[in-house]
């Protein structure tokens, strides 16, 4: 495992995270079982890092990680959450004043503390209210909070974030479907010591290279009810690419991977090749998820052209579809 450190925290955190939405809610079936085996097995292969939102299954994924916790006691791991989405309405207003969340998560989470609590995807007017960061600073001085950061839908939402002094931490979408990050937003995180978390690094799974024109999704899998944005920013599924269009840019990636590596573990190699990248957060359902997940730490440098070729293949069949959405 390769471990980086996430922003000023002084926490050095593996570079393959675990995202823990899909054993939430909202992708399809989940299994109890099957997700705490994986977090265990996360665990054992290096992983000290785990993404989490009080949304997800309306607390049930924070909850999974309580149980990790007391079923690993001494173990050393952090665990991020995030908090907002439950605001109804959900408008800039309501994150004046996030401690009930807060309270909530500290309970689901079963914690005095929470590590890292991270606004999640609020309107871009949040940015331009200091009450807000405020706030937070208030509850790190009161031990609500160890830190806090930022997950957000759009560029200049991570770059204004940059501006506030207690933000440790931006989770953006990033991936081979996503690149543009990597313009001017990456350099600036850097150079401002904010650590970079890479989510959906698998846009939705499109990049595990494992969909067809036949694969079905459920009712309740966002990737059948959000394609448009029904439910939420349509670039939290599949990246915002159409499916059609995805499926025929994953064929010709194909032909890219080097023997014995698969699309995944090229995915998320790719994203590791940016060094601003503190983690990319793929989720694992199973422990075979995982392990196919973590490997991709294992692999040497992507070569020159091979990068090349990557930048090629997104300039002609996916930029023209999300580039300048957000």
């Amino acid at each position: 495992m390769i471990y980086r450190p996430l922003g000023r925290t002084g926490w050095n955190v593996s570079a393959i995270s675990f995202g823990a939405w899909a054993i939430g809610g909202t992708w399809g079936d989940t299994d109890d079982t099957a997700a705490i085996a994986a977090l265990h097995h996360a665990l054992d292969r290096g992983v000290n890092f785990f993404d989490t939102a009080d949304v997800y299954g309306d607390g049930h994924s924070e909850r999974l990680l309580a149980r990790l916790r007391r079923e690993r006691p001494g173990e050393a791991f952090h665990v991020a959450t995030k908090a907002g989405r439950r605001l109804n309405p959900h408008v800039a207003e309501g994150y004046r004043d996030l401690r009930p969340f807060v309270e909530r998560s500290l309970a689901n989470l079963e914690t005095e503390a929470l590590d890292l609590l991270q606004l999640h995807c609020p309107p871009s007017a949040v940015y331009a209210m200091p009450e807000v960061f405020d706030a937070l600073d208030d509850l790190v001085r009161e031990g609500k909070l160890r830190h806090y950061g930022v997950s957000v839908e759009r560029i200049d939402e991570a770059m204004a974030a940059l501006a506030y002094p207690g933000v440790q931490s931006v989770q953006i979408i990033f991936n081979l479907f996503r690149q543009r990050p990597a313009e001017a937003f990456l350099p600036a995180a850097q150079a401002a010591r904010v650590g970079v978390l890479a989510r959906l690094p698998l846009s939705s799974g499109m990049l595990s290279g494992k969909f067809t024109r036949q694969s079905r999704f459920s009712d309740d899998d966002h990737r059948k009810f959000n394609r448009q944005g029904e439910a939420f920013d349509k670039g939290e599924t599949f990246s915002g690419v159409d499916y059609e269009q995805g499926l025929a840019a994953v064929e010709e990636l194909r032909g890219l991977l080097p023997p014995g590596v698969s699309m995944a573990r090229l995915a998320l190699r790719w994203i590791l090749m940016h060094e601003a990248v503190t983690a990319a957060i793929p989720g694992g359902r199973t422990p075979e998820q995982v392990d196919e997940n973590v490997s991709a730490a294992d692999l040497a440098a992507l070569p020159a052209p091979l990068m090349q070729a990557l930048a090629d293949l997104y300039r002609r069949r996916i930029a023209p579809q999300v580039h300048a959405l957000w």
